[in-house]
């Protein structure tokens, strides 16, 4: 891989909060003066809506292109098809990019350090994951874990302030 960046997962089941807690730190992250990539695990089964898809770069994937890429007004979409695509390829792409961190969410067995959302007791199951650094929960008082507990609800955000940290010192601890 190139230069060092730092890794961020947010890990939870649908309708967690991952997407808004994804949002937050990207707005964060750029603040911060931090170039940021993000990945999303579709985790609802087929490949993502392909409204999304550029109509060009489609028809490249259906006749066969692993790869294929639009670029206009300073934005590049990338559209990879041709088969499924591993965390550690995907990861392996953004080594290619300039950027000091990245998001990921989902994957939740991945080994990078993570953010776990919490809803209701039926997430609770999610503490038993590995790089667990903290949980951000809907109701804190259901949650009992060694790693600090942040409210979904806390309008100040701390659990920005803290996951920020994280990724500097991680950031910072692999750039000497």
């Amino acid at each position: 891989m190139g230069k060092h960046r730092a890794i961020l997962q947010v890990a939870g089941f649908q309708n967690s909060g991952k997407t808004a807690v994804m949002e937050k730190l990207i707005k964060r992250a750029q603040r911060e003066s931090l170039k940021t990539g993000t990945i999303k695990h579709h985790g609802h089964g087929g490949a993502p809506d392909k409204a999304l898809m550029e109509k060009d770069s489609g028809k490249h994937l259906e006749a066969g292109s692993k790869l294929a890429g639009v670029e206009g007004g300073g934005v590049l979409q990338l559209s990879l098809g041709s088969g499924s695509w591993t965390l550690e390829e995907l990861m392996n792409i953004y080594s290619l990019l300039d950027l000091d961190l990245i998001l990921i969410e989902g994957y939740k067995h991945a080994p990078y350090p993570k953010a776990v959302c919490i809803r209701n007791e039926h997430d609770l199951g999610l503490l038993e994951l590995s790089g667990i650094v903290c949980v951000i929960a809907d109701n804190k008082e259901m949650v009992q874990t060694s790693v600090p507990v942040f409210s979904f609800h806390d309008e100040e955000h701390l659990y920005l302030d803290f996951l920020v940290k994280v990724v500097k010192k991680q950031y910072e601890s692999e750039s000497i």
